[in-house]
């Protein structure tokens, strides 16, 4: 299976995407217009990563070494790592998602399905 193009965003897209999304339960999904959501049903950075597979981001600590070891691979920098996991969720059907125009990286790994049901442009 060949690795698809990275899903980018600008910050307010990501700010948007964020913001047009809800949680209820263990399910992340997006918001209807006119429809009622709690307030505990606000989705941030972190209510996100909870659905993730992998990340490396400044505002969440996507435990980064934690996940290399899961995927029992080895690397010698931050960045070998990012580049070992990133190849690996992608190899098995996975998107990431990066957020360009920051000081530092913004990436996600969601599942295919997960991206598909938030409305990210899959292909």
């Amino acid at each position: 299976m060949s690795a698809r193009a990275p899903i980018t965003l600008s910050p307010d897209a990501w700010d948007a995407f964020l913001a047009g999304l809800y949680e209820r339960g263990d399910r992340l999904d997006l918001r209807q217009p006119g429809q009622p959501y709690a307030p505990d049903e606000v989705v941030d950075a972190w209510v996100l990563s909870g659905h993730a597979e992998a990340l490396r981001s400044a505002e969440v600590d996507g435990d980064l070494w934690g996940t290399l070891e899961d995927i029992e691979e080895e690397a010698g920098s931050e960045d070998e790592a990012w580049a070992k996991i990133v190849a690996f969720y992608l190899e098995r059907g996975c998107v990431l998602v990066q957020v360009q125009g920051l000081d530092e990286p913004e990436d996600w790994i969601l599942s295919e399905d997960l991206a598909r049901r938030l409305g990210l442009p899959v292909g």
